[in-house]
């Protein structure tokens, strides 16, 4: 009987596929147990065969005992965002399923790593001098270009079409019959081609925020910001904030992340639109969006460092020999203006490496697996406007629109709707439901006016040593509440107590908006915190009415303590009231 049962459960398990022993690599990102890596060896170029790169991947296989026979397979977006670090996440939000990751060839985990700091750093030159200009860029371009070439790198055959072909290549690898597509952004039309290309091999498409060739990437850059901001409703102020900072652009302290080295940035409105831009793809700073950018069009420009900061990872988060190589090829078509500079990059390096362009696949129609088209209410980058319709293209798909989301709504923590409308999907594509409702905002939004504006909490979090004075004030307030409580000093005791409940009560409130939404913090704290501060103005006072009682009792006595609580009680508001607030 054992036997049988025994016999009953192996053969039900569907068959792990291992990685061949020549391919199976270290894993060069912290992944879950049962993960293996390896390199997809693939042809530079199929239509010129010769040089072969190496296209890196993870497999993790599911400890469920009824793991499904057709794994995810996920690529990252950009182009050139990696893959393999989401691995893990993966693994749970299918926890029934194999997962694979695959990188981009050319990507962080690939080899060759078609990095770029050339072009990283002239981008970066734009925001020290904004003379530098597009030519810069291009120049940057130029030796970037010479230094692959002279590795033996040849940027035509990093394009969608040879992305694709990967992709299709390794399920034949690893012997998978079928197995589901995940996409997102950009790695979407990468997913959609693969579904058409190798029908027989997929069962079911995830599209999380669609980007169809159809859509015009660069030409509608521009109004997707706009029309974010308008839904958004600060449209006015953002009009506002853009004027303001064009006239007289913002000097802003940051970080060059290649060098390590503080620098000021000049940021003008057109800069702040396109950082807004690529900020936008997180529902947390979605939420805080309004209050920002009211905050930015009337003058707080303490509110920028974080965004200024946000330019440096992004700059170091992509391989840009390999973004533009794709971008040159199958995206260069460029509006004679725009204000974002990600757009005005880009075509001075398309325009100094002369790719040649690649025709459009154009597989919509030819896609027969069923697909779940998932999409974000502020999305920046891809929005419904033309995410929905492209979806109705498709022969088969369901269109979800997530509220309170931007980009990348599987990656969105306060939207679990996201996820599990995924899930759902692929547990049954033919016959699934919508496990919940995706228009519930997951955060609140933060309107303008909301939150006392200050950029302390941010600079706290950079250099936490600027919360000296709020630490020797609690621990002052601790020793008299504990000296003044058992001595019998009510003064003292009552001081102690009513600055530890200011700054507990502070804590209390800071520490919620934290929980809720961690980029709020970037704009400022809540209003009541005020209200807390005039708690401490009143624990100062009573040590000046405690120190006034011990002269007057004893006039002897040299009353130290009061003075050295004092000191410190009144340089604490200075710092709260002249520095926090």
């Amino acid at each position: 009987m054992i036997i049988r049962v025994v016999t009953a459960l192996v053969l039900s398990v569907p068959p792990f596929v291992p990685l061949p022993a020549a391919a199976a690599v270290a894993c060069p990102v912290p992944v879950p147990a049962h993960t293996a890596c390896g390199f997809l060896e693939v042809p530079e170029r199929r239509d010129a065969p010769g040089r072969t790169i190496k296209v890196g991947y993870a497999v993790h296989r599911s400890a469920d005992p009824a793991r499904k026979p057709d794994p995810v397979v996920y690529m990252g977006g950009g182009p050139a965002s990696s893959s393999l670090q989401l691995t893990g996440f993966l693994s749970q939000m299918f926890p029934g399923r194999d997962i694979v990751t695959i990188e981009q060839r050319g990507g962080k985990y690939s080899e060759p790593r078609l990095t770029c700091p050339e072009t990283a750093g002239a981008m970066l030159e734009r925001l020290r001098r904004p003379e530098a200009g597009a030519a810069a860029v291009a120049e940057g371009a130029v030796k970037c270009r010479a230094r692959l070439a002279e590795r033996g790198v040849d940027l035509r055959g990093y394009t969608t079409r040879e992305i694709v072909a990967d992709v299709v290549e390794l399920r034949k690898k690893l012997g998978y019959a079928t197995w589901n597509l995940f996409g997102v952004s950009y790695s979407t039309r990468v997913m959609t081609d693969v579904a058409a290309a190798d029908p027989q091999g997929v069962r079911a498409v995830l599209l999380d925020s669609y980007l169809p060739e159809s859509v015009d990437w660069y030409g509608d850059a521009d109004r997707n910001l706009e029309d974010t901001v308008a839904a958004l409703g600060v449209k006015d102020r953002f009009e506002a904030m853009l004027a303001r900072y064009n006239r007289a652009p913002a000097l802003v302290p940051t970080t060059d992340p290649l060098l390590g080295e503080p620098f000021t940035a000049r940021m003008s409105g057109d800069d702040i639109a396109t950082v807004l831009a690529e900020a936008l793809h997180e529902a947390e700073v979605v939420a805080a969006a309004p209050a920002m950018i009211d905050a930015l069009a009337g003058g707080r420009t303490e509110v920028l460092r974080p965004l200024a900061d946000q330019v440096g990872a992004a700059l170091t988060s992509h391989e840009f020999g390999l973004y533009h190589a794709v971008q040159c090829q199958d995206e260069a078509k460029f509006p004679e203006k725009s204000r974002l500079f990600t757009v005005t990059n880009d075509r001075a390096v398309c325009a100094a490496w002369k790719l040649p362009t690649t025709p459009p696949a154009q597989s919509e129609s030819r896609v027969k697996a069923p697909v779940l088209v998932a999409g974000g209410q502020f999305d920046p980058t891809t929005p419904p406007r033309t995410q929905k319709p492209a979806a109705a293209k498709l022969p088969d798909a369901h269109y979800v629109e997530f509220a309170g989301v931007g980009h990348a709504v599987f990656l969105a923590m306060a939207t679990p709707c996201g996820r599990q409308t995924m899930i759902a999907f692929l547990d049954d594509p033919a016959a699934w439901t919508q496990p919940c409702v995706p228009g519930r905002a997951g955060l609140e939004r933060l309107e303008p006016g909301s939150l006392i504006v200050t950029g302390a909490p941010y600079q706290l979090l950079l250099a936490p040593w600027l919360a000296v004075p709020l630490a020797a004030f609690v621990l002052v307030a601790l020793v008299q509440l504990v000296g003044g409580g058992l001595r019998g000093r009510a003064l003292s005791a009552f001081a102690g107590l009513t600055g530890l409940a200011a700054a507990g009560l502070t804590a209390q409130s800071v520490y919620g908006l934290s929980g809720a939404n961690e980029s709020a913090l970037a704009v400022g704290v809540p209003k009541d915190v005020e209200m807390y501060g005039w708690l401490a103005v009143g624990a100062v006072a009573l040590t000046v009415a405690a120190a006034v009682w011990a002269v007057r009792a004893r006039p002897a006595r040299r009353p130290w303590p009061h003075l050295v609580a004092l000191a410190t009680g009144g340089g604490f508001l200075i710092w709260w009231f002249a520095w926090f607030l």
